[in-house]
Order: structure tokens, then C-alpha cells, then sequence
């Protein structure tokens, strides 16, 4: 038997939890479409607060879709595959970056401690969010949903998305301004270890993504309601203030313009600054004394560029469908039916595209820094021969780290 249209958002609701944006209307999309068994996902959100005044209140909107869309089932375990190689890729690659920063004293610096925080930033979220994201989109409820501890969850999880971007945002800022500040110092050659102004500024960025956050996890809540005789209990958002249901109204402007164009503004503009000076001191014998160090930090720059591209590019389609929701959508038009569908496609597509973007960071680094490259095929290396060879002795397993350091430090 076909899946139901209710069935195709509420399982696009389930997808879109591993982004960072939600989708508006609650009583529109629930009326829209016959019930399931599926629990409503938090990322379904009431426009209007009486619509959840009690438990026995039932959603009314406009008049049911007359064409229901059909949606397949490997579609959820697509995703689930998807999350599932995101979890691994992001876990090894993400550790691996950390681990080669933190024992070689060789790629301890400033780029590579802001690199490190987007990495660790990226780890916390794939850690956590990633494994309640596939529990609930298989068995289609919120994991602990009559406990407290399903609360605390629901509360958790979004914090923790918006964190986790606020945090990757705030490092691509701050890595272009370093290639500026690095180019504009040519003549500076950056010594060994991390200054303290970068490690004060990775600080400042963790703490302000954690402010930025903290309305997710107020203005989510674990909803029990009541829909075509049916009780679902989900988490959801429920803005209870005048302060929180103006942060609802404009979130999707908000997470577009500060988690999206900032970080492309702040490239843009230190990026052009950057090129100008690179112009306007082409020349000199100092310069030229100097090129391998400078060759590095175009390297450097360069991967930051793609970092910043990627980024981009994965997070793009997301913003647009919200926006598009949000500017174009009409909940009484009779057409609107067609437009949510093609919106839904969007979310699904573009869902996942950001979710990729929490494990592709080091694999980046991999094509585009040969320091960097060579560094993960050490450490890769090391790794497997650890998994195959458990039986080789603890003399052996003690000296491989040491020499893994070394090679590091001669690239």
C-alpha cells in the first residue's frame, strides 16, 4: 500500500533534522494530508500558538491535497545509509585531523588551530546528533519520549545544529581574515605553535555559537496532541513568548543571513584584500628569498578557499527552499500543493548535501594541502595497521607514533 502525502513530509520532517532549518505550518501540512502512524517532527512547527493550547486539540487548516504524492520507503533507508557513511567519514576523517594537529608540533599553529576547532565542532555534532537523527527516522518517534530524559533530547539536539554551524561559520571568518593578516605580514615568518591571539579568538567563537544557540533549545518542546484519534507526542517547536515567536517568524532570514552570508561576505572582502596585496608586492628581493614560506601560505589559503566553496555550495539549497517557503508558499492557495511538493524535494535534496558538509572538511584538506595529505596517509596508514595487526607487541604499537611524528615534521 502507498504512502500517504502526510506520510511524505512528515518523513521529509524526520530528514530535516540533520540540518539546521525547519519547516513552517504545522496545521498546513497535517491538514493537508491523511494521518499515519508517523510521529510529527520537531521541525514541523505550529504558526499559530492556539493550535496547541491542550493536549485534545486537533489542527485544522485548508482543504486536503486533491493529487496525494507517493513516496517510497528506501527513500528513508537512503537517507539512513547517508547518515550512516557521513557518521564514519566524519568521525575517522575529523579525528584524524585533530589527532595530527595535537601530536605534531610541526602543524601546531594558527590556521591549523582554527581548522582544529571546525573539526572538533563538526565531531560534537556527528557524535550526538547523527545517531538520534537515525533512530527517530527508522522507528519514526522521538528516542525517550514520555521520559525526561527525551526532554532533555529534544532541548540537546537543535542546541547543539545550531552550535555546531555557528562554530563552522565563525572559523571560516576567522581563517580568512588569518590569510589576510598573513599576506599583509608577508615578511613575517610564523614560528612554531599557536599565538594567543588565535587561541583567545577560537574561545570567543566557541562561546558566542553556544549565545547564538541557546534560543533552540528554548523555544523547543516535547508536544503531546491529539490528530485524527490519534496521540503523538514529538518534539517540535512551540514558541510561548512574544520574543520566541518572533525568533520563529524570522529564523529561516536569520540562519540564511548570518550562518550563510556572512561567511561568503568575510571571504569575499579579506579575499579581495588579500589579492591586492599579494599585487602590490609582487616584487623585492626579500619576497623572493622568501617564496617556499610564501608558497605554503597560498596553499593555505587556497584550502581555506574551498572550505569557504563547499561550504556554499552545500548549504545553498537548503536556504533557498526555506526562503522560498517563507516568500512564495501560499497556505490557502489551491495550488499550493504542487509547490509544496517540489519544496519537500528541495528539503530532501538539500538536507542532505548539509549534512555532508559536517564530514567533507578533511577530505578537502586531503586534495588540496600536499602537507596535509601526506600527513593523513601516515596517520591512515597507522590506523590500519592497528585494525589488521592486533597482535603486534606493545613495543612495536609504542614506537609507531614517534615515528609517525617525525615523518610529519620533515614534510
Amino acid at each position: 500500500m502507498g504512502i500517504t502525502t502526510l506520510q511524505l513530509v512528515l518523513l521529509m520532517a524526520v530528514l530535516a533534522t540533520v540540518g539546521i532549518c525547519h519547516i513552517n505550518g504545522t496545521e498546513e501540512v497535517l491538514q493537508n494530508f491523511t494521518t499515519s502512524k508517523i510521529n510529527v517532527h520537531k521541525g514541523l512547527q505550529p504558526a499559530n500558538r492556539k493550535a496547541l493550547l491542550d493536549n485534545n486539540t486537533r489542527l485544522k487548516g485548508p482543504p486536503a491535497c486533491k493529487d496525494p504524492t507517493f513516496i517510497k520507503h528506501y527513500f528513508k533507508y537512503i537517507n539512513t545509509i547517508i547518515s550512516c557513511a557521513v557518521f564514519v567519514v566524519g568521525m575517522v576523517g575529523n579525528a584524524t585531523l585533530l589527532r595530527i594537529i595535537y601530536q605534531n608540533k610541526c602543524m601546531r599553529n594558527g590556521p591549523n588551530a582554527l581548522i582544529a576547532s571546525l573539526a572538533l565542532g563538526d565531531l560534537i555534532y556527528i557524535t550526538i546528533d547523527i545517531p538520534i537523527n537515525v533512530y527517530k527516522l527508522l522507528l519514526t518517534k522521538w528516542p525517550f519520549d514520555e521520559s525526561p530524559f527525551g526532554l532533555f533530547l529534544c532541548k540537546l539536539v537543535p542546541f547543539l545544529q545550531k552550535a555546531s554551524v555557528g562554530i563552522t561559520v565563525l572559523n571560516l571568518c576567522a581563517l580568512s581574515v588569518d590569510r589576510y593578516r598573513a599576506v599583509a605580514s608577508w615578511s613575517r615568518v610564523q614560528g612554531v605553535g599557536i599565538p594567543l591571539f588565535t587561541a583567545i579568538e577560537i574561545f570567543s567563537i566557541w562561546v558566542m555559537s553556544i549565545i547564538l544557540a541557546v534560543p533552540e533549545a528554548v523555544v523547543f518542546n516535547m508536544v503531546t496532541f491529539n490528530y485524527n484519534n490519534q496521540t503523538y507526542r514529538t518534539c517540535m517547536l512551540k514558541p510561548e513568548t512574544d520574543s520566541m515567536r518572533f525568533y520563529v517568524n524570522w529564523k529561516d532570514w536569520w540562519l540564511f543571513g548570518f550562518y550563510f552570508c556572512v561567511p561568503l561576505a568575510c571571504t569575499a572582502i579579506f579575499y579581495t584584500l588579500m589579492t591586492c596585496e599579494m599585487l602590490y608586492h609582487r616584487n623585492g628581493s626579500l619576497r623572493i628569498a622568501l617564496s617556499e614560506h610564501l608558497k605554503q601560505r597560498r596553499e593555505v589559503a587556497k584550502a581555506v578557499f574551498c572550505l569557504v566553496l563547499i561550504f556554499a555550495l552545500c548549504w545553498f539549497p537548503l536556504h533557498l527552499s526555506r526562503l522560498l517557503k517563507k516568500t512564495v508558499y501560499a497556505p490557502n492557495d489551491e495550488s499550493r500543493c504542487d509547490l509544496l511538493n517540489f519544496l519537500l524535494i528541495m528539503d530532501y535534496f538539500g538536507i542532505n548535501l548539509a549534512t555532508v558538509n559536517s564530514c567533507i572538511n578533511p577530505i578537502i584538506l586531503y586534495f588540496v594541502s600536499k602537507k596535509f595529505k601526506n600527513c593523513f596517509k601516515v596517520s591512515l596508514k597507522h590506523l590500519a595497521s592497528f585494525i589488521c595487526l592486533p597482535l603486534q607487541t606493545d613495543s612495536h604499537r609504542k614506537t609507531v607514533p614517534k615515528r609517525i611524528s617525525l615523518r610529519l615534521c620533515k614534510i
